[in-house]
């Protein structure tokens, strides 16, 4: 077989010194100091030129993107360009805003700290290691690397597998429009230059991987006490209430099966059904996905979904449609395991595969007698990432206040969280901290406080004379108590007892 021309050229880049090793030298520090230092509307100029850059530069950026489960350009369009440029507009709107200094008015500030002034201020955390994913290589480290540029940081990203000529086009992009060379560093692929990264020193990690990935990385951070944002594993569940129009659930439920080959964190996986509308669903699915072609399934997740498939048929469900992966062994293409999507009805809590983080499309519809009874369950699980409501949309939104998880959608599917002012994070085993929209932004910065005082009312240093425990007792009562004549009455005794303090 031919070398890959496209392999090739990563493999160059990378020889060639684009891929950089972890530097924290004299130069690379004085490139961070200054862009810190630079302006927020001139950081956002960078980010409307990348924008632009994108759309003149949108056929390069799909080419970089040849994952195996990907069934189109269109798909990879929809899926990392658009939402990527999306965001960096929403950056050039909101950011200003988002990191510009507060200053704290008069109200609310006890009367003792008169002449106390507060400014709040959102300042770069310094040098953020960004660990991207394997399944989307461009949206979800492009959108992590804008926002931390914008707030004043340096980065190295560290891509997922196969992510590399991704990372290296859209760092290319940035420099040409206008970012400082050297201000980001692409590590390689590799978990070892994650860890070489972390070992030789970063302010904050925001990693986007599995739950096993996040436990060994917060297990290195946990030494040198490095803060992180987690975007780890979901197993997303679904509600289908006793008022769900099905034709929308089905059809939603075999775009989350086939959109990238259901290889996204917020999936469908457990499918919660009225158990009156159960029949009714299991026809309906099994003649909409009936012509869904094999899938490309990671050859690491090919025995685990036979085992879990196996484990949960031999504990009474069934099969409703598709068949178990079949591995490079059984398919025409060496390079990868694949399968048709995958229905189990009659899946019941305690059932392994309800609690598993599958990146392959398999659903399993667990029937349930209420609401109640569909919330409890979801209640038990560790992962808490991403839900999805089907039904009348105000008994909907009742019920999706109430679900344990970061991101809820009713009556539709993993596409409204491409919306660029969307925080999205999870709970429990599927992390913490967000990404994206203005809180994604503001995970990237650290607060600092500065206070300042004005005039010459200072008591505490000085010495007054006064019963100091009785005077603060009186500032208690002042400030606090439940009616107005008992406040005045401690001020009337405030001012008595300086006068007499005064006199003596």
């Amino acid at each position: 077989m031919s070398p890959d021309p496209a392999r090739q050229s990563v493999d160059r880049a990378a020889d060639g010194g684009r891929v950089l090793p972890f530097d924290r030298d004299a130069s690379q520090r004085s490139i961070r100091v200054a862009w810190a230092a630079t302006s927020v509307p001139r950081r956002l100029a960078v980010v409307r030129r990348l924008r632009h850059l994108i759309a003149d530069h949108v056929d390069r950026l799909v080419d970089t993107v040849r994952l195996p489960q990907r069934q189109s350009r269109a798909e990879t369009l929809a899926a990392e360009i658009l939402p990527l440029a999306d965001a960096c507009r929403f950056l050039e709107r909101e950011a200003a805003a988002l990191l510009a200094p507060r200053r704290l008015g008069r109200r609310g500030r006890p009367f003792w700290l008169v002449g106390s002034e507060v400014e709040i201020r959102r300042e770069p955390v310094g040098l953020v290691l960004i660990i991207g994913p394997s399944n989307y290589p461009l949206l979800l480290p492009g959108v992590q690397l804008v926002q931390a540029l914008v707030a004043g940081n340096g980065v190295q990203l560290k891509p997922g597998h196969d992510g590399l000529e991704s990372a290296l086009l859209l760092v290319e992009l940035l420099e040409e429009a206008g970012l400082p060379s050297g201000l980001v560093t692409v590590l390689d692929e590799s978990p070892r230059a994650a860890i070489e990264a972390i070992q030789a020193g970063v302010d904050k990690v925001v990693l986007t991987g599995s739950l096993a990935t996040g436990k060994a990385v917060l297990r290195q951070l946990a030494e040198s006490v490095t803060p992180a944002v987690m975007e780890l594993s979901g197993c997303d569940a679904v509600f289908v209430r006793r008022d769900a129009e099905l034709d929308l659930v089905v059809n939603a439920l075999r775009f989350g099966l086939t959109f990238n080959s259901s290889f996204t964190c917020i999936a469908p996986r457990r499918v919660f059904v009225d158990r009156q509308r159960l029949p009714d669903l299991e026809a309906r699915l099994k003649a909409r996905i009936a012509d869904v072609a094999p899938l490309h399934i990671h050859p690491e997740s090919v025995a685990e979904v036979r085992r879990l498939v196996t484990l949960a048929v031999e504990d009474g469900a069934r099969i409703v449609c598709g068949g178990l992966p079949k591995d490079s062994s059984e398919t025409s293409d060496a390079r990868q395991g694949s399968m048709r999507p995958l229905v189990l009805a009659d899946a019941r809590p305690g059932m392994a595969i309800l609690e598993a983080d599958l990146a392959a499309p398999v659903l399993s519809l667990v029937p349930v007698d209420s609401d109640e009874q569909a919330l409890e369950i979801a209640r038990q699980g560790r992962y808490r990432l991403g839900t999805t409501i089907f039904g009348d949309a105000r008994e909907a939104r009742d019920l999706a206040y109430a679900v344990p998880a970061g991101v809820v959608v009713i009556n539709d599917l993993i596409v409204p969280t491409a919306d660029p002012r969307l925080p999205f994070g999870g709970r429990r085993a599927s992390g913490y901290g967000v990404t994206r929209g203005a809180e994604g932004l503001l995970e990237l910065t650290q607060l600092k406080t500065v206070v300042s005082r004005r005039g010459r009312f200072r008591p505490h240093l000085e010495s007054t004379g006064v019963n100091e425990e009785r005077l603060l007792g009186l500032f208690v009562q002042v400030a606090h108590a439940p009616t107005f004549g008992r406040r005045l009455r401690a001020m009337f005794e405030i001012v008595k007892l300086m006068a007499r303090e005064g006199r003596g």
